[in-house]
């Protein structure tokens, strides 16, 4: 402390008794903090030479005032960026924009929620059963837990479902508090699940969905989601003093501005990739394009190829390039090179003025458009064609309405995890029911007549929300990192926007009545029978696909009146179907027979390493194996445009 300051005296009239706790006189507070010996009232205090002055607060080190200003700017840098942000919300709030309605029942789910909890409620026998064995799990977690304070080591209650990657850290399994929390967890998870999976009196449809909606809040609450309770954001918390939770702040924020209002979670660099130079990078032509398609044109890669070309579908929910990614995993580029001539239809990216085209439009415009296109490139009048997810829906009703109108210029097919049976089909049928459908048409019309890209995105994202929504919340706002650049995550977050009347006839015909396996869907005045179809078939499904299943493939496959090969993959949508034969990855199912279920066609299937192209190259020879020259694009009547990938893959929603 500074030396005592002595007291200057003061005439008085009379001696004041000792204060307790008063305030001293104004002047004599002023007189006794000028009273510092050497000192004139009014002048700074300066430490003789040599010696640190004292203050109430310790210095902090040069490292840690530099990370507090981070902190600092990161916070005030978020505050001013939602402050704009929000009085922009509220104005936009005000006039309407149906984009920022609140939803507190998003998914309609309230009436199904409510009747499947009352009659768990009105199920004893039910109910006690799941409270024993929740009981049972917690006393069995309370007595290992106890013996690992101890030091002794004991086996885990319950373990998470195979491929949940949110329990990496060692500290779940190793820290007794971190592993107590995930065990009890997991057994919370396991009696809600029990619960809505085995209630009565309740249909199909209905456990469906309320079991979607559990799944969604369970993984919502998983203490993997918040900073005290996930050991690597309170290590990095530590680490950085804070920092990681203000960096996290500013991503939260440009999402929420990215998303003009809603939160658009960034999953990948979008920078970090360029269509056309690293992804869809297969060298090749535009020889024709309308307002649906573009149909490119993919150049040679030997001396001869195969006379009957290639015509592929993709889907027009996503974009194509899925199937031309990184040269060395490229479907694309792995056919050309295995001797094909390759055409593919790259749909338009539509905006509001395509919002009445039609799904008839799609079969006319696009795949019997490209049909054509192909003969004037090629000569050849027939193909071999492929429909992918969507673009397979769209094939196998094409081909239902050739066979109707004799028109046998697709000489066989194959379907990668496509659906013709939608009885079956996943997840999505959560979404299916009239209040969607009305949700789903006012969204559209807000947005011009079409869906916009993100609200699909969004829709995927929910059925894997533990990867595709939660890791990234973790990373990014309770870590304060940014996405690296990662190929399948850009091309997922590529989304394409949907033409309402298009979008609303696919969601109507095909997953709520089911037409077209029925018999019931009517094209160009035609109705559409499988039955009909008499040329090879190729159904592809993947073992853990999500979104086209395995058993609903399987019912699609037997829909066809010619001869059907159904072949399983390992893994799911996306990696089942793209799994290049160089990266010696999964497995393949194969069985020539088709028994009337997919459980009595696995009995029979036998198991092969690896992927399963050099399988399907096979089936597609076996039918046509006849060389020619190899075609370039353009050598035919119609001339290149301009280069792969094109201008309409290149449009962002």
């Amino acid at each position: 402390m500074l030396s005592a300051m002595a007291e200057k005296k003061t005439p008085s009239k009379r001696k004041k008794p000792a204060s307790s706790g008063k305030k001293p006189a104004p002047k004599a507070a002023a007189a006794k903090r000028a009273s510092t010996p050497g000192k004139e009232a009014g002048k700074p205090v300066t430490a003789s030479p040599g010696s640190t002055p004292e203050t109430p607060f310790p210095a902090l080190p040069a490292a840690d005032l530099e990370t507090l200003e981070t902190i600092s700017r990161n916070v005030m840098q978020s505050a001013l960026k939602s402050q704009k942000l929000m009085a922009d919300m509220m104005r936009r709030s005000l006039d309407g924009d149906p984009a920022l309605k609140p939803q507190a029942d998003p998914l309609h789910a309230s009436p199904e929620l409510a009747q499947t909890w009352e009659n768990v409620l009105g199920d004893p026998e039910l109910l006690l059963q799941a409270q024993s064995d929740l009981y049972r799990g917690y006393l069995d977690l309370w007595a290992g837990a106890t013996k690992k304070m101890l030091g002794e080591d004991a086996p885990p209650v319950i373990e998470p479902e195979k491929g949940d990657k949110r329990w990496r850290a060692a500290e779940w399994t190793e820290h007794p508090m971190f592993d107590a929390m995930r065990q009890s967890y997991l057994l919370n998870q396991r009696f809600l699940l029990s619960l809505v999976n085995n209630a009565r009196g309740i249909d199909e449809e209905t456990r469906r969905k309320v079991n979607f909606v559990t799944r969604q809040m369970i993984d919502a609450m998983s203490p993997t989601n918040f900073a005290l309770t996930n050991p690597d954001v309170l290590k990095a918390t530590f680490e950085t003093k804070g920092e990681n939770l203000s960096r996290g702040l500013i991503n939260l924020v440009n999402d929420l501005e990215r998303g003009n209002g809603r939160l658009a979670l960034t999953q990948t660099d979008m920078e970090g990739f360029e269509v056309g130079e690293d992804l869809a990078a297969t060298p090749g032509d535009v020889i024709y394009r309308n307002a649906v398609m573009e149909l490119i044109q993919y150049a040679p890669a030997t001396d001869t190829v195969r006379q009957r070309p290639i015509l592929i579908a993709p889907p027009w929910i996503n974009k194509f390039y899925i199937m031309d990614m990184r040269p060395q995993g490229s479907m694309i580029r792995w056919l050309t090179e295995q001797g094909f001539t390759v055409f593919l239809i790259s749909w338009v990216n539509p905006d509001a003025s395509m919002k009445d085209a039609t799904f008839d439009d799609y079969i006319r415009q696009g795949l019997f458009q490209a049909l054509e296109c192909v003969e004037q490139a090629t000569g050849e009048r027939q193909v071999d064609a492929i429909g992918y997810c969507i673009g397979g829906t769209m094939l196998g009703s094409a081909l239902a309405l050739m066979a109707a109108e004799n028109d046998d210029r697709i000489a066989s097919a194959t379907f990668f995890a496509a659906q013709l049976d939608f009885e079956l089909a996943g997840e999505l049928l959560v979404f299916i029911d009239e209040e969607w459908f009305k949700e789903i048409g006012r969204l559209m019309d807000a947005q011009g007549g079409v869906l916009d890209g993100r609200t699909m995105a969004d829709t995927f994202n929910m059925l894997r929300a533990n990867d595709l929504v939660w890791s990234f919340v973790i990373n990014n706002y309770l870590l304060g990192k940014t996405p690296q650049a990662f190929d399948l995550l850009y091309w997922n977050a590529d989304q394409t926007r949907m033409p309402k009347t298009l979008h609303l006839y696919y969601l109507e015909k095909f997953y709520k009545n089911n037409a077209l396996s029925k018999g019931e869907l009517e094209l160009g005045g035609h109705r559409l029978d499988l039955k009909k179809v008499k040329i090879p078939v190729f159904m592809q499904a993947s073992k853990e696909d999500h979104i086209a299943p395995a058993d609903s493939v399987y019912r699609s496959a037997r829909l066809f009146g010619g001869k059907t090969q159904y072949m399983m993959a390992g893994s799911g949508h996306i990696a089942g179907v793209v799994n290049h034969p160089d990266a010696n990855k999964y497995q393949h199912w194969i069985n020539e027979t088709l028994p009337e279920s997919r459980e009595d066609w696995l009995k029979s299937a036998k198991e092969h390493p690896g992927s399963w192209w050099p399988h399907w190259k096979a089936w597609l020879l076996s039918m046509n194996d006849a060389q020619v020259p190899a075609r370039k694009p353009g050598g035919g009547k119609l001339k290149p445009l301009c280069p792969a990938p094109g201008e309409y893959v290149k449009v962002r929603s």
